[in-house]
């Protein structure tokens, strides 16, 4: 299951950084998670500064 980023997040791009599959980007008000090109491997989520990234 991929995972999802709430509003808090403040685009700071650490969680895209941090993707190894680059299946994170900016979307209209902060940056989205790609379900299809998510891995759920969790990196992202140790990456987040507010905590903004979860299981969906």
């Amino acid at each position: 299951m991929a995972r999802t980023i709430s509003d808090a997040c403040v685009s700071c791009g650490a969680c895209e950084a941090a993707c190894p599959v680059g299946a994170i980007a900016m979307g209209a008000d902060h940056m989205e998670v790609n379900a299809d090109a998510c891995v759920d491997c969790g990196a992202c989520e140790s990456e987040c500064p507010v905590g903004a990234i979860t299981e969906a």
